[in-house]
This record gives C-alpha cells, structure tokens and sequence, in this order.
C-alpha cells in the first residue's frame, strides 16, 4: 500500500479503488499515508475495536476522515450474531432469522435503525448489511440466521425494511452478499462458493430493489 506508482493519476485511480482493514486500534502510518493518495476507506474489524475504551473508536473515524475527508469507513454489523461494535457482549439487537420469524416490517426497521445509529455515533460511513440472501440450502455454513427466511418473499420485504431503518440513520447500508448465495455449501471466506441451482430472477431481483434502495442514503 505504500507504493507509489509513477503516474499519480494512475496511482490515485488504483487507491480509489482499494479498501482495505487493519491491524490495531489506531491508524498505521502506511494507511494515513494511503487515505492521502486517495485510498476509497477501510473497513473496522473486531480488533479495531477496545471495548476497555469504547469512545476510542470515534477518535480513530475522526483521524482517518481527517487524512481523507471522503473516505468510507465500513463495518459488518448486523446484529444477531455478527457484531464488531458490540463484540465483547454479544449484539443488542436481534439477528435476521428473528426478526424474518416474528415477520412484522415495521420491528425490521426499528431495529436496523437503532444498529444504524450506533454505527453513525462511531463515525462510520456504510454498514456492511443487511445479508439478503435467501436460505435456501440448510447445509450452508456462513448463512444460516443470517438471512430473514428460506422465503423469497419474506426475505424481499424485510431486506427493504432494513435498508430503510439503516439509512434513516444517515449511513449507507451495503445489501449482501450474492444472488444464490444462501444456496450454496461453502465457506465463501475459505474457498469459492458454487452453486449447481439455476439463476432465479427472483433472487436477482431482491438483490436489485434493495440496493436501488440503499443509494438513497442521506444525511441527517
């Protein structure tokens, strides 16, 4: 990452396209260096964070807007079972299965809402969520109560929910991760995940009006 290439426009295109995390809980010099030639962002992970020092999350957002004030800090909160903010307890906020199980949309928003304003109060810019994928495959490994339903119906209203909730919070919601995802047998962090069921338009089609909706996002 500390590189340069010889045409700083070249350099500055390939940085904006790049976004990476890291180790520690403050920002290495390589990556204020990088943010300075443009970098897209990073994203926080579970070691970014000190639950001894909870306020310190806010101090490293504000260090790396400040190298690069169009930066996007991301972070995968989704609530349920995967957390980074809340890490050292446990999540708050009830997970996808839960809230795809009790099926009222209005509960969907309310909730993602609440996760969407703990991640703007620490100076993040996207949330890595809601997963919209469908479980469709009992034996997948990542999926799982991460998905609102085995119901493409029920996965398509409440995706929408969530993205509404996120970004009334005034911070980007990331709808995830592929249309057939939920179908497949792998652990898409080790290895490919493939799937030998045909592409379903219905599948493609939550993917598409839920991240039509999330480039809505504005600002409070």
């Amino acid at each position: 990452m500390s590189a340069r290439l010889p045409d700083p426009y070249l350099s500055r295109l390939a940085h904006s396209v790049l976004w990476p995390g890291f180790h520690g809980t403050a920002a290495p010099d390589w990556l204020l260096r990088a943010l300075d030639r443009g970098l897209a962002g990073t994203v926080y992970f579970e070691h970014n964070l000190d639950p001894a020092f909870p306020d310190a999350v806010v101090e490293l957002s504000e260090r790396i807007h400040q190298a690069n004030p169009r930066a996007l800090i991301g972070v995968d909160e989704e609530g349920g079972i995967v957390t980074r903010l809340e890490a050292a307890t446990g999540s708050s906020a009830p997970g996808n299965a839960v809230l795809g199980r009790i099926d009222d949309v209005e509960t969907t928003e309310r909730t993602a809402a609440w996760i969407g304003a703990l991640v703007a109060a620490a100076g993040i810019d996207i949330d890595l969520a809601p997963t919209v994928d469908v479980n469709s495959n009992p034996r997948n490994p990542v999926i799982g109560v991460r998905s609102f339903s085995a119901d493409p119906a029920v996965v398509a209203r409440h995706a929408a929910a969530y993205v509404r909730g996120i970004q009334s919070a005034g911070v980007a919601a990331c709808p995830k991760h592929f249309p057939g995802h939920g179908d497949t047998v792998t652990d898409s962090h080790l290895a490919v995940a493939t799937s030998a069921s045909p592409w379903t338009s219905c599948a493609a089609s939550i993917f598409r009006r839920s991240q039509q909706r999330s480039r809505r996002v504005r600002r409070p």
